[in-house]
């Protein structure tokens, strides 16, 4: 029986060593991007800094998944003819409307950003829209798309934050998302509360972002699908490894054959009477 640790199975040792750090090593590396992508996708973006609204999204562009509370600075002129109140909003468990308010975005060719200014327990006690220049930070916010139909377009009552309805209120394009004003920023010389221009938020309660950033199901689940399929191959490399080394244990040992005498006839049997030419010596 040969001995695992002889010479001639050394290659074979480090063959199946080789082979199983590697896929070890990529498998842990793939898990790493897994973790690394669902920890994006969780990021709460309401505590980063903010960025121009440019460089989030354009005025014709679909709103992109990974934006969702991203703050923006955002300067322009407010639209005030086109401001809407959606109604059904609740803070501190009390009923009322969002304020929403177009902003017609500097060098936007004209496109409009529509941001909700604050909560009111209702219209009439919502203060009357903005007008002139503003510049402000606002939280990205996708459109409202839970299919709730406005009953009666004509008036300034919408039921969800839809870029469909609201639309019919305004002369301009709409921006695919809207912004949620921030009262608070990360620090920074950001146009935020005090030091924002005309944000159109005096008598309106802060709003907080609906929606912040999940992590579905299925985030960068091929990633992990290639971790543990890179640990199958390093199990599979080990395996065969140990089989082939029980296959060679079993292996009997192959002892020499005893040499033959050059003067004696291999086919002749030993027990025979020797020859005459034998006897007579």
């Amino acid at each position: 029986m040969s001995s695992p640790l002889a010479p001639r199975f050394w290659p074979v040792h480090l063959l199946a060593l080789a082979a199983a750090a590697l896929a070890g090593w990529l498998g842990v590396w793939q898990w790493q991007a897994w973790e690394a992508h669902r920890e994006a996708a969780a990021r709460d973006l309401t505590a980063v800094d903010p960025i121009p609204l440019a460089e989030a999204l354009g005025p014709d562009d679909p709103f992109p998944g990974d934006m969702v509370g991203q703050p923006v600075v955002v300067d322009g002129t407010w639209v005030p003819g086109g401001t809407v109140y959606v109604t059904g909003r609740l803070d501190d468990g009390r009923d009322g409307v969002w304020a929403v308010t177009p902003l017609a975005v500097d060098g936007a060719d004209g496109s409009a950003l529509l941001v909700v200014r604050g909560w009111a327990p209702s219209v009439d006690d919502a203060p009357a829209p903005p007008t002139g220049a503003a510049e402000l930070v606002a939280g990205l916010q996708p459109p409202d798309g839970t299919g709730e139909v406005d009953t009666d377009p004509t008036d300034d009552l919408l039921p969800q934050l839809r870029i469909a309805d609201a639309i019919q209120h305004v002369d301009q394009d709409l921006y695919g998302a809207y912004g949620i004003v921030a009262d608070q920023a990360t620090p920074g010389a950001w146009p935020v509360g005090d030091r924002a221009v005309n944000p159109g938020t005096q008598g309106l309660s802060p709003v907080a972002p609906p929606r912040q950033p999940d992590v579905g199901s299925f985030t960068s689940l091929r990633n992990l699908l290639y971790a543990l399929e890179w640990w199958v191959f390093g199990g599979f490399a080990v395996f065969l490894w140990w089989r082939y080394l029980r296959d060679q244990r079993d292996l009997p040992d192959l002892e020499p054959e005893p040499e033959q005498d050059a003067d004696r006839d291999p086919d002749r049997d030993p027990r025979a009477e020797p020859a005459p030419s034998e006897r007579l010596g």
